[in-house]
């Protein structure tokens, strides 16, 4: 694994019907947005994420978790760690769960901002959401050397 500051990461913004994914570099601190996944109550296509995984050969992949605004845990939060676990499981993949609160308001708000519909599903709001996952890992590691 590369050292801290310069691995790729991947970060996933999970979802019942879609799952947004982002990659960024820590040395850069930011990130760009990949794909939006379809996912049947929760399930993704799982060869998708395997190719993505190929591609972009993360050394990290964050996933978010959807806390409520008073830190407890609701049933999606359960869902995300279970996707968690599952990228694990099949990829091997190092997994850290990142708290994502407020990341699809934020998301919506960038998406409609720069002129976007209401509707979200086809606009951009679950891989722009990964990407505000990403940055907020990023932000969360400190200082990174120029």
């Amino acid at each position: 694994m590369p050292e801290s500051g310069n691995r790729r990461i991947m970060a996933f913004d999970f979802g019942t019907r879609r799952i947004g994914v982002a990659s960024g570099q820590e040395l850069l601190g930011t990130g760009r947005p990949l794909a939006m996944l379809p996912a049947r109550d929760g399930v993704p296509d799982w060869d998708q994420i395997g190719s993505l995984l190929e591609e972009w050969k993360p050394d990290r992949v964050l996933v978010g978790l959807p806390l409520n605004m008073d830190d407890t845990e609701n049933d999606m939060c359960a869902r995300a760690r279970k996707f968690g676990k599952r990228l694990h499981g099949r990829f091997h993949v190092e997994v850290e769960m990142v708290d994502e609160r407020l990341t699809s308001f934020e998301a919506r708000g960038d998406v409609m901002a720069a002129g976007g519909s209401r509707d979200f599903g086809r606009d951009g709001i679950d891989d722009r959401a990964a990407v505000l996952i990403l940055e907020t890992w990023f932000h969360q590691q400190g200082p990174r050397s120029a």
